[in-house]
């Protein structure tokens, strides 16, 4: 029989409120605390706890703080990837993002949802779909980014998206629903 946390991986509805899922939520929430209150010239302290947070990260992965995710081991970064302020993953299946990727402040990265039904939705069940980002993407500020979505390399996606669908390579796209508005010279 599969744990909870082999069913929330693999992508099938699972309880959240399972025991090793909320000790593992609340290392992740320990460890976030630590890191958004330590002070900016605490550089080596901070690549520390980033290495315990987000043990699958490329080369010079750069959080600025505050920042915010369920578990941290699911967030997979190529290198040199940075997130700017206020930044929330929920990263209950995998985020992969690629190297040299940019992500402005406020983004948020959900992979985590709900069944549509509301009887399965009122068992308190959950379920997750992956997200990949690649690489020397730029999501401008304020983006979501939904669960399941796939972004193309070389994209930028405009502040304030709503991404609920893939969207190519080399475009740049935007809105709510996010939509591609031009192909960019690559």
């Amino acid at each position: 029989m599969n744990t909870e946390k082999q069913k929330m991986l693999s992508g099938q509805l699972y309880d959240a409120s399972d025991l090793e899922l909320i000790k593992e939520r609340l290392e992740a929430r320990l460890l976030l605390k630590e890191l958004n209150d330590l002070p900016e010239d605490k550089a080596e302290t901070k690549k520390i706890i980033l290495n315990k947070l987000v043990p699958n990260k490329g080369k010079n992965l750069f959080i600025q703080t505050p920042f915010y995710c369920d578990y941290g081991y699911n967030i997979i970064t190529g290198d040199n990837v940075y997130f700017n302020f206020n930044c929330v993953v929920l990263d209950v299946m995998p985020v992969k993002i690629g190297s040299r990727t940019l992500i402005g402040p406020n983004v948020q990265l959900y992979t985590a949802t709900h069944p549509v039904n509301h009887k399965e939705r009122a068992s308190g069940l959950e379920l997750a779909k992956p997200i990949l980002i690649g690489e020397d993407v730029w999501l401008g500020g304020s983006t979501v980014v939904c669960p399941g979505v796939h972004i193309g390399d070389r994209t930028v996606i405009g502040a304030g998206s709503v991404v609920t669908k893939n969207i190519p390579a080399d475009v740049f796209a935007a809105g709510n629903p996010c939509k591609v508005i031009r192909k960019l010279e690559i």
